[in-house]
């Protein structure tokens, strides 16, 4: 599968920590992610990961274009509620076409972990039935 990474800023070092704990799952899947993210999370778990800008750069943009063409299985987004962001519109986009395109998205860690889980047991591999490349 195609799994996406984002966080933003402050949820970062929980994205980092989120990873190494599940590295052996994520290790099995294609990898990718917005820039400084995508960098900590390689830096941590060696984790083979293609990167993109960074959020504010367009990243989420090349990612949710990634979505658009179907290239994209899983999203995991962490997302700090509390503090708006300047490019906040590019990144509801985001969420949008993930609900166009039944993309699974976890935008906080209770949820990536039920998903992690999920992916382990092979539960998301409907995808590949409704949405076959």
């Amino acid at each position: 599968m195609n799994i996406a990474l984002i966080a933003h800023d402050s949820k970062k070092e929980l994205l980092v920590q989120f990873c190494i704990a599940y590295c052996g799952i994520l290790s099995r899947h294609n990898l990718c992610a917005t820039g400084t993210t995508g960098k900590q999370v390689a830096q941590a778990t060696g984790l083979n990961i293609q990167r993109y800008l960074s959020g504010s750069q367009g990243g989420d943009q090349q990612i949710s274009a990634r979505i658009s063409c179907n290239e994209i299985d899983l999203l995991i987004f962490f997302r700090d509620p509390l503090h708006p962001k300047p490019h906040e519109p590019n990144e509801m986009n985001l969420l949008r076409l993930c609900d166009v395109h039944n993309i699974p998205l976890a935008t906080n860690i209770a949820t990536a972990e039920a998903l992690i889980h999920a992916l382990e047991r092979g539960d998301l591999d409907w995808r590949e039935i409704v949405n076959p490349r």
